[in-house]
């Protein structure tokens, strides 16, 4: 154990904060995953449990073997990985998978393993370390638009296209983390309107598209709708059912919670292991437990800010920034949603909710930041190797 601990570099509040949260999920991710066992699994919970305790064991690893690569590496594997990650995309496109006859070709399976993977997370985590290394090259440089639309603006909207048919959510996240990102990094603000604006009438062409010709993306644009129309509207929809037994959860929860394992709902929410996950803590765990949870990803917050703040290098500050904060993003959108604050939007609860790729995706940023701050730790130690090396420098610090 002392072994390992010595070999764990980086900041360790976020290796506490991720272990914190992996093991708090055990509990939740057992007791949520009974209807799927009941649905699809004969009954057995336990078989999922294992799998979410296999797809975090390979979780952490990633961390591990990621935290040990220098962070500038990144900068050249980010300019590799994106045209990897355009034709993973395209074949995820490609699949045309449909679920109750809306598009949801969203994962790919991996051949000779069986394991599907879910595309756009390893897109989101690639497209913006590479923005991240373009914004650290043009620092301090004067720039104009037309020199930044192929080697920035073109990558960006390429994979976001990609991702928008079947996933309108996590395009929309990723487009607003590389919005803020560009705008930290010192990006002109009048460019970045004409991104901004850009971007919306795109979108409001595809979606004028999808709708004069339907057989090309089926139904996924009226479920968009439908899912806007019902937060605003409080229609009978599915997604309405769902968040009223979110509710229903949440208010039968309390302050201290029923109990572990004690949750009714898990049995009608249809995503109690994922989506809704947050709905089914507070009601076996209370608002104490919903609270503590939220706390945990405030501190990871905090350390992210603190991490992006001492690291010397742009690109490095810009890269903590960049795969750090959709973390913390997601969480607090996947919350909004279980207590009606957003419209459901199917994202998952970092490093909590049950699935392999999001799990390993989060894990896979989380190692990119401790990568980062294992490098200004390296230099810390070395400047006091040096100094009590050096007799003169220890003289002067005791006079």
């Amino acid at each position: 154990m002392t072994k390992i601990m010595a070999n764990i570099k980086g900041d360790r509040a976020i290796w506490a904060v991720a272990a914190l949260l992996a093991l708090f999920s055990f509990l939740p991710v057992y007791s949520a995953s009974s209807n799927l066992a009941y649905l699809y699994g004969n009954g057995d919970t336990f078989t999922y449990l294992v799998k979410h305790f296999a797809h975090l064991m390979l979780g952490f690893g990633i961390i591990y073997a990621v935290h040990k690569v220098p962070y500038h590496y990144f900068k050249g594997l980010s300019i590799i990985m994106i045209p990897v990650v355009i034709v993973l995309l395209l074949l995820t496109m490609a699949q045309n998978t449909t679920i109750g006859g809306a598009n949801a070709s969203r994962w790919i399976k991996i051949p000779f393993v069986g394991v599907t993977f879910q595309t756009s997370t390893l897109a989101a985590v690639v497209l913006l370390a590479y923005v991240a290394r373009y914004l650290s090259k043009i620092k301090g440089k004067k720039i104009t638009f037309k020199e930044t639309l192929l080697p920035l603006w073109l990558p960006v909207f390429v994979v976001l296209m990609l991702i928008l048919p079947a996933n309108f959510s996590t395009t929309a996240i990723i487009f607003s983390m590389v919005v803020m990102l560009v705008f930290l990094g010192g990006y002109p603000i009048r460019y970045l309107m004409i991104i901004i604006g850009t971007g919306v009438v795109a979108l409001a062409f595809f979606v004028l598209t999808a709708k004069a010709f339907p057989g090309m993306f089926p139904n996924r644009v009226d479920t968009w709708i439908s899912r806007v129309e019902n937060f605003a509207d409080n229609k009978d929809t599915q997604e309405d059912y769902q968040i009223e037994r979110a509710k229903i959860a949440i208010a039968r929860g309390g302050v201290i919670g029923k109990g572990p394992g004690k949750s009714v709902q898990r049995n009608f929410l249809p995503q109690s292991s994922s989506d809704f996950i947050y709905a089914i803590i507070i009601e076996e765990w209370g608002l104490l437990g919903g609270v503590f949870l939220m706390s945990l990803y405030i501190l990871l917050l905090m350390r992210l800010v603190i991490v992006a703040h001492k690291c010397e290098e742009v690109f490095g500050t810009l890269l903590v920034i960049g795969v750090g904060l959709p973390i913390v993003f997601q969480a607090i959108i996947n919350m909004a949603v279980a207590v009606e604050l957003f419209p459901v939007t199917g994202q998952t609860l970092p490093l909590v909710s049950s699935g392999g790729t999001s799990i390993w995706m989060t894990c896979l940023a989380i190692g990119i930041v401790l990568s980062v701050s294992r490098k200004r730790e390296a230099v810390i130690e070395k400047e006091i190797k040096n100094k009590e090396e050096d007799p003169v420098e220890v003289l002067r610090e005791a006079v």
